[in-house]
């Protein structure tokens, strides 16, 4: 599972059993984030959470990490035995941005922060599985 932790929207994307092909499944308010995994985690097998790590150009940190740690302490004490992991997110919102201009989508559909948010998601999953091979 992948995730695009943000202040306002969580985007969260998923992989295939054979962790071929990543892809965006929703988004949901950052307030409800813990609500959904509970209902997803006891639905669906997880193995391992990615979480995006925002930095900026150089290399350090954005303003939200501090939020995003907490989020992460918060996953390992309900999931233990789901794997946590980090992947850089430097870019993957112009990415997506980008993706849903090529694919001919409407303006009014481009202009939905949530479907930036989950494909940014499906971008951070995309990028760690293609590290991991």
């Amino acid at each position: 599972m992948g995730i695009d932790y943000g202040t306002k929207r969580v985007g969260i994307a998923v992989t295939d059993p054979l962790q071929i092909i990543s892809s965006a499944l929703t988004t949901v308010p950052t307030v409800e984030v813990f609500d959904f995994l509970e209902k997803y985690l006891g639905e669906e097998e997880v193995e391992c959470i990615v979480v995006g790590e925002p930095t900026h150009i150089d290399g350090t940190p954005t303003k939200i990490e501090h939020l995003i740690k907490g989020f992460m302490n918060k996953l390992r004490k309900l999931y233990p035995s789901i794997e946590l992991a980090r992947q850089d997110e430097r870019y993957t919102s112009k990415d997506a941005k980008e993706i849903i201009l090529r694919s001919g989508a409407k303006k009014k559909k481009r202009r939905e922060k949530g479907l930036v948010d989950k494909i940014s998601a499906a971008l951070i999953l995309e990028e760690y599985l293609e590290a991991k091979r």
